[in-house]
């Protein structure tokens, strides 16, 4: 059962690590759009509406492994990123939306709102990565 649970973990935490950076690295290069037509809201709503969904779905995976395993630090520190990621997606989803119809009507406010909020976004990405990555050098720690 400890090898499943570590294997688990270890699985989960790598998808975690790979969604977290592949959308930190894919939203960047969407700061270039104006985010001035619907269409750019809309599609970088989608982005983040899949990245959070898969966030979601990887932190409770490696919560669930590093549980099993006996590491309750690291499946707290899981389960509090699929909680910020819940309560993250609730939020940045719906203020998109907001802005992103606010946008259809040409308000500029609403364009660089829309902006900064996306950028906010990529910023808490970072922010997941560098945690990720602390808490693989912690446990990696553990093995010396």
């Amino acid at each position: 059962m400890v090898s499943t649970a570590v294997f688990l973990a270890l699985f989960f935490t790598v998808v975690l690590l790979v969604t977290t950076g592949y959308f930190l690295m894919g939203g960047l290069p969407l700061l270039i759009l104006k985010h001035d037509v619907p269409l750019d809201a809309r599609f970088i709503r989608s982005f983040f509406q899949v990245y959070y969904r898969a966030a979601f779905w990887a932190s409770l995976g490696a919560g669930a492994g590093y549980g099993l395993w006996g590491r309750p630090a690291f499946a707290f520190g899981a389960l509090a990123n699929a909680a910020a990621v819940t309560l993250l997606r609730r939020h940045m989803l719906r203020a998109m939306e907001h802005l992103g119809a606010q946008i259809a009507a040409q308000d500029a406010r609403a364009i660089a709102e829309f902006r900064r909020l996306h950028a906010s976004a990529l910023l808490v990405n970072l922010l997941q990565v560098v945690l990720i990555v602390w808490g693989i050098l912690q446990l990696s720690q553990q093995f010396r």
